[in-house]
């Protein structure tokens, strides 16, 4: 995106994303900010970057914000979803985007496990490679677990996550949905025994969206108060 942006406005900008996906994972709703002093008009910003990206990562919209907008500081909180292929056979179209599980899972155990996530734990056990040096602890707004044919869809909500967190918790609720662990299992991995818990494939993993205050102002192109030096926030895909 950075390379876009030059081609764009031939300014050098550093870009500032909302959260930071493992690799291999997806977004559709990922959030950047940057700062520009170019003169082109904001609504120029989402079909000029566009052109200029490869196809696995699109502009969505493209507002003006405050100067001082962070928009990873300023999130109350991210949602990430992960979906699983529960059958006997795998996909061939959904082979990018859901990890294919044979085995049939007890969506009912993983929901009652789930649920011991909610709150505020530490989660180290559970954050692969997290430097000992910085918090691991996570408010979680919610986890939920939902068939949706043959599919089960794994949807999370907190004020922030680790590098890999979400693939390894969701791992030991698929253990868990196996039947090889009770529901409890989960006590004992925030409690520090993460042991036995898989990480997951990336590619099941993806950013659903970003939530902020209300009283953020994300100004549209209609707008007027246009200056020469803004902040700009994107909302896009990435694949």
């Amino acid at each position: 995106m950075e390379k876009a942006l030059a081609k764009f406005t031939g300014q050098e900008i550093r870009i500032r994303g909302a959260s930071r996906t493992d690799s291999g994972a997806h977004a559709k709703g990922q959030m950047v900010d940057f700062l520009t002093s170019t003169q082109h008009p904001l609504e120029r910003f989402a079909p000029a970057l566009n052109f200029h990206l490869p196809e696995d990562i699109k502009i969505l919209e493209a507002y003006q914000v405050d100067e001082g907008f962070d928009s990873r500081r300023w999130a109350l909180s991210r949602v990430y979803q992960y979906s699983i292929l529960n059958r006997h056979s795998p996909s061939p179209l959904r082979r990018h985007s859901h990890f294919w599980i044979r085995d049939g899972l007890d969506t009912e155990k993983m929901i009652q496990a789930a649920q011991l996530l909610v709150g505020t734990h530490d989660f180290r056990a559970l954050a692969v490679g997290h430097p000992e040096n910085r918090s691991a602890v996570r408010s979680v707004l919610r986890w939920e677990v939902e068939r949706v044919g043959d599919s089960v869809v794994i949807e999370c909500e907190a004020n922030g996550f680790m590098k890999q967190q979400i693939r390894k918790t969701n791992g030991l609720l698929t253990e868990i949905g196996r039947g090889k662990y009770p529901v409890e299992r989960v006590s004992q991995a925030l409690g520090g025994d993460a042991s036995g818990a898989p990480l997951l494939p990336a590619h099941g993993l993806c950013l659903i969206s970003v939530k902020y205050p209300s009283s953020t102002k994300f100004r549209e192109a209609r707008d007027d108060d246009w200056n020469n030096r803004n902040g700009i926030i994107n909302k896009h895909e990435t694949n």
